[in-house]
């Protein structure tokens, strides 16, 4: 090969890319002319588009926009006259419903039905007189017979005697037909035409409510619906032999107003397709079943479906509303050294100062001297020597027995724990004895005397809580407590200048605040 061919062959790959650096180059210079070009004419575009659109917006100024309607045909006298309505645009309808939310469910909106027998009146109406405010309340004992009225009826609901119901077939041979006559309380009160009502709750005699929690559930529900609400029994086996669908009546239930109005239209018929069933409750469910509508649980109605000392269950109450409480003749008082209603008439004194915090339970423990406390707001103060987790503490101990005396504690419904038998770990229990509600520091102060009763010796080397007398107990009033998602309230001790007295603060947890040791 030349010389010359030689140096073509070299320049040729050369020129090559030489050219395709080049070209790029070129193609670079003409692309912001083209950029510049775009750009103005969007803009000369925009700029007229804007110009047209307020030109015409003046002429279209007295141009009402259409408006749909609807016609309806109204009767008068002899004649009909058609009146036509402008349909509410949707934006508007959802507005009203916005403003109309602020109208909510109080006590006036309920309706309480109470099933009684004329037996047993003189001494269950005495627990009826606990909660019934007549000025603010509307309710109706239903009894099976007349009975002589008394100075107290004032303090009571009206008494009217339950509509005849031997039509109806009973066939169950351990059960009594009187649950006929009570599973129709609620159409019967119905039936009586109460204005403005929303709801109907259903009780029995021996039912203590706490009505201000009553309405903080309620007001979850929107009332022009079809609610069936209440809980089970304590009592697995009852829940088997009934219905884990079952609301029971002495836990009281309510039922919104539409669906008791679909009730009382279809209940007698239901009724008699059910002869064999025992009591009202499951008659009552077996109806909502053929209406399709389920329980709704709220496990703040309790049935107490147990014997013995409820300690161990309102203890350690669930954490939400406590409703209702029933069984109260079955059970032992829930206060030692008084009587049942005694008992009872001390728990309205924390129930009236805050009545979202009564019975709820606050853990926290005093590291220092190694114990576990547990707070009952409004009933009991344990104090446990040692260390036991939340887990085991927000679990009732069984200081109660079941309903079926033979059955054991896997027969309940819930989780239980022991009580234990370490004599070192029993509990010192510190009962409720009275509250008042301080305006300087805006919270409620509660105290608790020591029960005395004997403990086995301990050889534990650590204090002693037999040194304490009392527990004083500050927390400020949370009447949105169960507006909130559901949360454990925190305890905290606090430093105390007697040595026989123990102080704990209890309220929301803080930020980070968490019930560890």
């Amino acid at each position: 090969m030349g010389e010359k061919e030689s140096e073509k062959v070299v320049w040729e790959p050369m020129r090559t890319s030489a050219a395709t650096l080049i070209a790029p180059t070129a193609h670079h210079r003409t692309t912001p002319k083209l950029f510049i070009i775009l750009v103005l004419f969007v803009s000369v575009t925009y700029v007229v588009y804007t110009l047209k659109l307020v030109a015409t917006s003046h002429a279209c100024g007295n141009v009402s926009f259409p408006t749909a309607t609807f016609s309806k045909t109204v009767p008068a006298g002899n004649a009909s006259a058609t009146v036509t309505v402008p349909a509410i645009p949707s934006v508007l309808r959802r507005e009203s419903r916005e403003t109309n939310s602020d109208d909510r469910t109080d006590l006036r909106h309920v309706v309480f039905g109470i099933a009684a027998s004329a037996k047993l009146w003189e001494q269950r109406k005495n627990y009826i007189k606990l909660w019934y405010r007549p000025r603010e309340m509307r309710g109706v004992v239903w009894l099976d017979e007349k009975v002589k009225l008394r100075e107290d009826r004032d303090a009571l609901p009206p008494i009217r005697i339950s509509g005849d119901t031997e039509r109806f077939r009973y066939t169950n041979k351990q059960g009594h037909r009187s649950a006929i006559r009570i599973s129709r309380i609620v159409a019967e009160t119905l039936k009586l035409g109460m204005k403005d009502v929303r709801w109907f709750v259903m009780g029995d005699d021996d039912t203590v409510f706490v009505t201000e929690n009553l309405i903080s559930i309620l007001r979850k529900y929107d009332h022009n619906q079809f609610y069936y609400i209440g809980s089970l029994s304590e009592s697995h086996l009852q829940n088997i032999f009934f219905s884990y669908n079952m609301a029971y009546g002495g836990g009281g239930f309510a039922i919104s107003y539409p669906l008791a109005k679909a009730l009382y239209k279809m209940q007698d018929r239901c009724i008699q397709r059910y002869p064999g069933l025992y009591g009202s409750d499951d008659r009552m469910q077996a109806c909502m079943a053929e209406l399709g509508v389920p329980l709704t649980k709220e496990i703040g109605f309790h049935q107490y479906d147990v014997y013995g000392n409820l300690f161990g269950l309102l203890a350690s109450h669930p954490v939400t509303p406590l409703v209702s409480l029933h069984h109260l003749d079955v059970v032992e008082p829930i206060f030692p050294n008084v009587t049942r209603l005694e008992a009872l008439q001390r728990l309205t004194i924390p129930m009236k100062i805050d009545s979202p915090g009564l019975m709820q339970q606050s853990i926290c423990y005093d590291k220092s001297k190694g114990w576990t406390i547990s707070v009952s707001w409004g009933f009991a103060v344990q104090i446990f020597r040692g260390v036991f987790s939340p887990r085991e503490m927000e679990m009732p101990s069984r200081t109660f027995l079941n309903w079926y005396r033979r059955a054991d504690y896997t027969a309940y419904a819930f989780n239980t724990r022991p009580v234990s038998r370490n004599p070192c770990q029993k509990p010192f229990v510190f009962y409720f004895s009275n509250a008042r509600y301080s305006s300087e520091m805006e919270q409620t102060v509660s105290e608790y005397e020591r029960h005395l009763e004997p403990h086995p010796e301990c050889r534990w080397k650590m204090d002693d809580p037999g040194a304490l007398d009392k527990v004083k107990v500050y927390k400020k009033p949370d009447p949105n407590m169960w507006s909130r998602a559901p949360r454990r309230n925190c305890c905290r001790v606090r430093r105390s200048k007697e040595k026989e007295k123990m102080v704990i603060d209890v309220g929301m947890c803080r930020d980070g605040e968490v019930s560890e040791t």
